[in-house]
């Protein structure tokens, strides 16, 4: 659960000031959203109106993809949130289900937070997640289908044996953070394991759990890893993936020397999704990173607006998918108004990079159903302090790819050693800043007139020992001309020889959300934003070059969207 109030005194407060503050007129929007709706996307996830937020027991369960989520059926900021539920073929065309997971007895009376499903012998699903209890402390419950012969899992019940994980003055379990239980994995041994995060001061901890029969379970002595100084893991996610670069997934109990292990969580001190890839000691039960610590210095699934992730392996195509909330960054004025909070990104294939140091995302190829119209550009020279209007498609509803060449380098910047924060060098070097390599890429959600876009593009520098640095920025600052708007910039390095090797990137534009893929999915970057010019058929899309130098582009494609069934 992404914790959004720290205590249940801060839970009353924010309720009675968003009452008086807002009275009718909420409640009004929660029912009814207006039916003028620039910024609602057209191919992401989201319900029809209120607050949404963590996805929750993603699964497959004959033939049918499911999705729960966090959701507050009376508003459209956080309140005690019960879960959604929609199914799907394809995990892009969605059909909603009844809520579930509703207050049904004590260990869930004041809220459902999130959870995971795991799949039981047998083909039995089974559902753990974090329920509010009477005291509003953490404990977890245990939820089944009350008829398993229903591939759309319409109806959960509550196992009477809940909670079955809870905090104790023995076990000394923090009470107020101790949520977001893993999908389970097991052992040769027959044992059920699954992680539960937690903190002990300011140590995030994965603490560790076991069970023979999924009812009765029992706390491991030691965490399966831990670090000091980064506060609480939320959403913990541990999964395998093939060692040797193999772009297949592989169900979640695999173990040997073929596989590493990825540990993920999600920071709740920075909002920031964490992970690190390495070794799963089964003897011991215990994780060591390759390289680093779980902390806000580890690898990041993306750089921008993403949070509270979680993965499934999707049995039917052997794949590992992602699935992500883009929370908004409109004011909570603005978000009544549309009567909605609150998106999932596009699910992500992800596996390990051939070299072991990081994990590829890449959007589901079913994503690309959607795609119309196709507009070419191949072999075409980008000349410093130039822009060429990428015509004939639909730029506010879009999916675009293209790749450059470098070969002038006499202008390259030289990299201080002092930039260190890729975010920071984003902001400072910002899309309207000339350089000598860069900036170049996208201006998407453009205005005619340029006076909004989001820019997502690409810097190149020469460091001390001559190696380059390559810095890959989305910058919202000029995103629209609503003051009220986060339009924090967001930046981070790609590890990659734009020389030798190129650069390409992917850009998913939705109205209020440009999805970022660069260098084939290394390094990613989610930004939301709202102009108030560039909406709709007023919506561009351009290459552009405000380097010194000149680049080449040696393909781009463009595609108009179709819209997605999503009810």
């Amino acid at each position: 659960m992404a914790s959004c109030l720290k205590s249940q005194k801060q839970v009353i407060l924010l309720l009675v000031s968003v009452l008086l503050a807002y009275g009718v007129s909420e409640l009004q929007a929660a029912r009814s959203p207006p039916t003028n709706q620039p910024y609602r996307t057209a191919y992401h996830f989201q319900p029809r109106k209120n607050w949404i937020n963590d996805p929750n027991g993603p699964m497959l369960y004959k033939g049918v993809y499911h999705l729960f989520y966090q959701y507050n059926p009376n508003g459209v900021i956080w309140g005690p949130p019960v879960w959604g539920h929609s199914t799907s073929k394809d995990l892009v065309n969605w059909v909603p289900q009844p809520l579930t997971m509703e207050p049904e007895m004590a260990a869930n009376i004041n809220g459902s937070w999130s959870g995971s499903a795991t799949i039981l012998p047998g083909n039995k699903p089974a559902i753990l997640f974090t329920g509010l209890d009477p005291k509003y402390e953490q404990v977890q419950v245990l939820a089944y289908p009350k008829d398993t012969s229903d591939p759309n899992l319409k109806e959960w019940f509550l196992a009477p044996q809940n909670p079955v994980m809870f905090p104790t003055p023995q076990n000394q379990i923090n009470a107020t953070s101790f949520r977001d239980p893993t999908t389970a994995w097991r052992l040769p041994d027959g044992v059920w394991r699954l992680l539960i995060g937690s903190k002990r001061g300011q140590r995030g901890l994965s603490l560790l759990f076991r069970s023979r029969d999924f009812v009765h379970w029992v706390q491991a002595k030691h965490p399966l890893y831990s670090d000091k100084l980064s506060g609480m893991w939320e959403c913990p996610d541990f999964f395998p993936v093939y060692a040797n670069g193999d772009q297949m997934g592989v169900d979640t109990s695999i173990i040997g020397s073929h596989v590493k292990h990825v540990l993920k969580n999600s920071l709740d001190i920075t909002k920031h999704d964490i992970y690190t890839i390495g070794d799963y000691n089964i003897k011991k039960d215990a994780y060591t990173p390759d390289i680093g610590y779980m902390n806000d210095s580890s690898l990041r699934y993306d750089y921008g607006k993403y949070y509270a992730s979680k993965t499934f392996f999707n049995d039917a195509k052997k794949e590992r998918i992602l699935l992500g909330w883009a929370n908004e960054s409109s004011s909570v004025e603005d978000d009544i108004k549309k009567g909605w909070s609150g998106i999932h990104t596009i699910p992500r294939k992800i596996w390990l990079d051939k070299l072991g140091k990081q994990l590829i995302q890449w959007p589901i190829a079913n994503i690309e159903k959607l795609r119309q119209n196709p507009v070419n550009i191949f072999r075409k020279v980008l000349k410093k302090g130039s822009q060429i209007e990428v015509s004939g498609i639909t730029a506010a509803q879009a999916d675009a790819e293209i790749s450059f060449k470098i070969k002038d380098l006499k202008n390259v910047e030289k990299f201080d050693a002092s930039w260190t924060s890729p975010q920071l060098l984003c902001s400072k070097k910002g899309a309207s800043v000339k350089g000598g390599l860069g900036p170049f890429g996208l201006l998407t959600l453009a205005s005619k007139g340029l006076e909004e876009y989001t820019a997502v593009f690409f810097r190149i520098f020469k460091a001390y020992d001559n190696k380059f640095v390559v810095l890959m920025c989305s910058d919202q600052s000029r995103s629209s001309l609503n003051p009220t708007n986060d339009k924090t910039t967001y930046g981070t390095f790609v590890d990659v020889n734009p020389i030798r090797e190129g650069l390409s990137l992917r850009v998913l534009i939705d109205h209020s959300v440009v999805e970022s893929f660069g260098a084939k999915g290394k390094n990613v970057i989610t930004a939301r934003v709202y102009p108030t010019l560039a909406i709709n058929e007023k919506a561009h899309l351009y290459v552009f070059n405000r380097g010194t130098s000149n680049v080449e582009i040696t393909g781009l494609t463009a595609w108009s969207m179709k819209k997605a069934n999503i009810a």
